[in-house]
């Protein structure tokens, strides 16, 4: 059987975030929300998304080399600023077993749209 290879990426929570103020912080989560939309339109990006776990913030699903994926979290605006450490692995499907499609990511939180009851 063959495998397709595919690269985790887990956004974990550092215990000692920076400080910054709200105004900070909201420019932070849309420069990363950027990052992660550029990396989407590239190829490279197959999915992204928040857990809702506190300790494990997001994870995204990579199309590349374990290492490409780190190179490429290790430039994300939210991960250099120190809210996030990175876990990257590799992850192997049967070949075929997954499909994606290119879709637009949002590029700030301006154009999230709230899930119905929150």
């Amino acid at each position: 059987m063959e495998f397709d290879q595919f690269s985790l990426c887990f956004l974990v929570a550092k215990q000692d975030p920076p400080e910054m103020s709200p105004s900070e912080a909201g420019v932070l989560q849309n420069a990363h929300m950027s990052h992660l939309a550029d990396l989407h339109e590239s190829g490279e990006l197959l999915a992204a998304g928040p857990t809702g776990n506190p300790a494990y913030r997001g994870v995204c699903l990579f199309r590349t080399e374990v290492e490409r994926a780190r190179e490429l979290m290790l430039a994300d605006p939210a991960v250099a600023a120190g809210w996030f450490e990175i876990t990257v692995i590799p992850w192997l499907v049967p070949s075929g077993a997954m499909s994606f499609s290119t879709t637009a990511f949002p590029r700030s939180m301006a154009e999230v749209k709230p899930r119905p009851g929150q």
